[in-house]
């Protein structure tokens, strides 16, 4: 079946029973959903529910084992190489690389994309500038905050200007200020751009706060989908957070349910940040 066969108006991406299965273990089960061009969708779950693992699915690194999906347009299996064209992907440990410059870092991913050199001097200095880094693009990585870093590597993921830009946990490790900052910038990219933005998070105000939808995984599958406000209202009256939405359809305590190794990873990665 040809991509364009799967394309509807105003969706930018879809999947169709979506599944992978890492020998006995479905990480991902048959999952089928849709989101919007332009839209903020997010992906929470507890750790072990398959979040990263459909972020890689839909940004070509892993094949699905079954089911397909469609990415502006282009089929996740037959098309890989044109998926990777029009998307970006900030993973969620640290991408750039600190013994280079933020310009330098911004100039291995313009070459890697194939800008034209022509172009390249213009892109680079553009988003550095979009992202706030203008001034310390001379500087090494290295001494960034881990705010600046994680704006580095979305500059880095948005000089293509993709359609629609994969964030998994982008925000992990940083204070509420860089938080705010992050967001402030990933929200400008959809203003000016019309970027469609696909992230996953562990923080339920986040997802909120930024979200026009959001699913929640569990088990490798989508125990419940809609806005922030339809999420609420299914499970209760005026005072319900998203985190009693959380624990309704998961079963985790957010305060007390997180694992040995989603502690230990979350510390990780803000070490790396600084």
């Amino acid at each position: 079946m040809s991509a364009a066969l799967h394309a509807r108006a105003g969706v930018v991406l879809e999947t169709r029973s979506l599944t992978k299965r890492f020998s006995a273990l479905t990480a991902v089960d048959k999952l089928t959903m849709s989101v919007e061009s332009s839209e903020i969708f997010g992906l929470v779950g507890p750790n072990g529910a398959g979040k990263t693992t459909v972020i890689k699915m839909l940004t070509t690194l892993l094949p699905p084992t079954s089911g397909n999906a469609v990415v502006a347009g282009y089929d996740i299996v037959r098309q890989p190489g044109l998926v990777r064209k029009i998307i970006g992907y900030v993973p969620q440990l640290v991408s750039a690389d600190g013994s280079l410059t933020g310009y330098e870092n911004l100039l291995i991913f313009a070459k890697l994309y194939g800008i034209p050199r022509a172009e390249r001097e213009e892109r680079i200095r553009g988003a550095l500038n979009f992202m706030g880094l203008a001034e310390v693009a001379d500087k090494l990585v290295r001494n960034y905050s881990g705010g600046m870093i994680r704006r580095v590597e979305i500059a880095q993921s948005v000089l293509h200007r993709p359609r629609v830009l994969f964030l998994d946990e982008p925000t992990v490790g940083l204070d509420p200020v860089a938080r705010k900052t992050v967001w402030e910038h990933i929200q400008q990219l959809r203003a000016d751009y019309g970027t469609t933005i696909f992230f996953t998070t562990h923080y339920m105000d986040e997802a909120d706060e930024m979200c026009s939808r959001l699913a929640i995984m569990h088990l490798g599958k989508v125990a419940a989908m809609g806005t922030p406000a339809q999420l609420k209202a299914s499970i209760g009256g005026n005072s319900t957070t998203l985190d009693d939405v959380f624990s309704h359809y998961t079963g985790y305590e957010l305060e007390l349910g997180a694992s040995y190794r989603e502690v230990s990873r979350t510390r990780q990665v803000a070490r790396r940040l600084g």
